[in-house]
């Protein structure tokens, strides 16, 4: 059983999280608060699985109350605005949900709490079938991932492995603060990234093209706050 907070100040939106968290059966509501600073205190003192958190709030956004937390659970951040995605991307956020979110995409999220479970080293490695043998693939030593037909071929330093599943079933089992969904035929590491070349991204000796219409929010992931210019 997952036990879970939601802090949010828009009641509607508030509302919805806990008619999912109630009607899914492994999850436990336990409390809602509609301001991050009531929330705080509690969550210094009570030990709970999930917060389900918004960003934009008066007085304490979510991401000030995250850094306030000690020992903080895992999160899955609610925000109407995809701009706020770095900045969870680097506070090891499990997952965030633009709104208005529905169910399905809520349980994609929770899924990822579930294979987050082993908090040590995200489980660290995925298992796959390739050339007839189940085979060990580190997630960090992961490059990119490209879909060829029915199968996915994933790139790492030193080999690559082509595996009879979809690109979507992959995305489930890697970290949201690490991967992302670049083009809809590739799944990048974004710490492997070297350069940015126009809509290619660069790793090692590999050129991986990025959508048009990712390419802006991809660049900023990538880059943060980091990117020193004139």
């Amino acid at each position: 059983m997952i036990s879970c907070v939601v802090v949010d100040d828009e009641p509607i939106a508030a509302d919805g999280l806990k008619s999912y968290i109630k009607q899914t059966p492994f999850l436990k509501f336990v409390r809602a608060f509609n301001s991050a600073i009531k929330a705080i205190d509690f969550l210094q003192e009570t030990e709970v699985d999930l917060l389900l958190l918004d960003i934009q709030m008066p007085e304490i956004n979510g991401i000030e109350l995250l850094k306030s937390l000690s020992n903080p659970p895992k999160v899955i951040f609610t925000t109407a605005y995809r701009k706020y995605a770095f900045e969870g991307f680097q506070l090891d956020a499990v997952d965030y949900l633009l709104k208005p979110i529905d169910y399905k995409r809520f349980l994609k999220s929770i899924n990822k709490v579930l294979l987050y479970n082993t908090k040590d080293d995200y489980n660290e490695a995925i298992f796959i079938k390739c050339d007839g043998i189940i085979t060990k693939v580190i997630i960090s030593d992961i490059l990119y991932a490209e879909t060829a037909k029915d199968y996915v071929i994933i790139y790492t330093d030193k080999r690559k492995y082509m595996s009879l599943f979809s690109l979507k079933q992959l995305e489930a089992f890697l970290p949201t603060n690490q991967f992302y969904r670049v083009h809809r035929s590739y799944f990048v590491n974004l710490k492997k990234v070297d350069k940015i070349e126009g809509s290619l991204l660069h790793i090692g000796p590999y050129k991986i093209p990025c959508s048009r219409t990712s390419k802006d929010f991809v660049t900023s992931l990538i880059l943060g706050n980091r990117f020193i210019q004139r």
